[in-house]
């Protein structure tokens, strides 16, 4: 990530022009994301590389959902050159290269309803405190095999947690995403099949937030691209089928400061820091108002259901991978030190989610009177209702219609986003809803026409 004034961009700028006419490339895509996560992309003939470098590209975003009405539809992309990659599955003779964006308007201020922008500001307001927000999302999705039409699909293998098999088409896809990410500057951790047939995981190596959002929106593009060179298809839908686990996004914290992990602290018996406690406590408070945000389609309230490995309860502990945030084992290794928050799925805009994360936790941090809840390692997935309130454990919303009404309400919510942003995700997401809500589904045929 790099701003528009910083004085480097223009050094960086040329190594990429001469990089681009060392290797012939012909063409250049320009890439952001709307209000959904949905990423956008245009063509620009690389010989103009050094007007859009410098003067970013117009185009009209009354048609790109959270870009703003007809009157005020004109944009202006400009390129981020920290993010020039070549794509790699694109032949020598008719290489492509992408970037991606940070959108302005016409006179030339930042759009303020970019997601990007909405967690570079929020980036920011941490490093004003001396903070630097590193992350990592374990990426789950299914690969499916296309069915007889073009609306059913089924689980392109009955495989489950770990297994292998040399000669499987999922593992040579798996080890095909994982060349491209290397080719793309994307350092691969782990990369195996999940627990559902069908399922898969792709691990990637932690970094700074906008550069990890970035990141998680390559890897999406990867990830689909190699399954359709298969004649299958890869989603990122959170829970796609009934019965079977779905796929969240579980995304890896720490919070650095003056060069160390601020989350690790060797007097403490578990070597986590007031620091760390306090980051679980405001991610614990603003949990059910940022839940939209996290899990943000209707179809991820599916996957929100006890006993689908899917948190559903607004607690923390250690190990226990049944609260909504743990504190896995990291050895004692003071750089490893991390709290996982487990309700996030892939169907999100990233820079959203982790722009979210950041100021909840961050305002655990800032503040003086933050109430740090007491750590549970018990399965609260078999607590009763008693137990919840003796506990004072709530649930998450039940539907994104209950998240969307706490995001409404937020105040907190509003700040991060700023107004327009704060709309603009709103009613994205209450037309979504209502076209989710007013669907009558094959189930409720089977299940009540005969009967009634």
């Amino acid at each position: 990530m790099i701003e528009k004034n910083d004085p480097k961009r223009k050094e960086i700028c040329e190594k990429v022009i001469e990089t681009v006419k060392e290797k012939d490339i012909k063409f250049i895509r320009l890439q952001f994301t709307d209000v959904h996560g949905i990423i956008k992309s245009f063509g620009i003939n690389a010989k103009r590389i050094e007007d859009f470098l410098n003067d970013g590209e117009a185009f009209d975003g009354s048609s790109i959902t959270g870009y703003g009405a007809i009157e005020e539809s004109d944009k202006v992309a400009i390129p981020d050159p920290t993010t020039f990659q070549i794509i790699p599955w694109r032949k020598e003779d008719s290489s492509v290269a992408r970037f991606f964006c940070d959108i302005y308007e016409p006179l030339g201020g930042r759009y303020v309803g970019d997601p990007r922008y909405i967690l570079q500001k929020t980036m920011k307001k941490a490093a004003e405190h001396g903070f630097n927000y590193f992350c990592a999302p374990e990426m789950e999705f299914f690969i499916l095999r296309q069915g007889e039409t073009t609306d059913i699909f089924a689980p392109s293998d009955m495989r489950g947690y770990f297994d292998y098999d040399p000669f499987d088409v999922n593992e040579k896809i798996r080890r095909t995403i994982a060349e491209y990410c290397e080719a793309m500057g994307i350092e691969i951790e782990a990369l195996h099949h999940e627990v559902a047939v069908g399922q898969h995981e792709v691990d990637f190596k932690y970094g700074s937030a906008c550069d990890t959002a970035d990141n998680t929106n390559t890897i999406k593009m990867i990830i689909k691209t190699v399954a359709a060179q298969h004649d299958m298809m890869a989603t990122f839908m959170p829970k796609p089928f009934s019965g079977i686990n779905g796929s969240g996004m579980h995304v890896h914290q720490s919070l650095w400061q003056n060069g160390s992990n601020a989350f690790y602290d060797d007097s403490d018996p578990q070597k986590i820091s007031p620091t760390m406690k306090k980051w679980i406590a405001g991610q614990l408070k603003h949990a059910r108002e940022m839940c939209a945000v996290l899990s943000s389609w209707p179809n991820s309230y599916k996957r929100l259901v006890p006993g689908y490995e899917a948190p559903v309860y607004v607690a923390w502990g250690f190990i226990n991978r049944s609260p909504l945030i743990r504190v896995p084992n990291f050895m004692e290794k003071p750089n490893a030190a991390r709290c996982e928050i487990r309700c996030p799925d892939p169907s999100g805009n990233p820079y959203l989610q982790l722009a979210v994360l950041l100021a909840a936790g961050l305002e655990g941090v800032l503040s003086d009177n933050v109430e740090i809840p007491e750590s549970t390692d018990k399965n609260v997935y078999h607590f009763s209702t008693k137990d919840m309130k003796k506990a004072g454990i709530i649930a998450l919303p039940g539907n994104l219609s209950e998240a969307l009404a706490e995001f409404e309400k937020s105040e907190f919510m509003k700040e991060v986003f700023g107004e327009l942003a704060f709309k603009n995700f709103l009613y994205a997401k209450y037309e979504e809803n209502d076209a989710f809500r007013i669907n009558v589904s094959q189930w409720e045929r089977s299940r009540y026409i005969a009967k009634l």
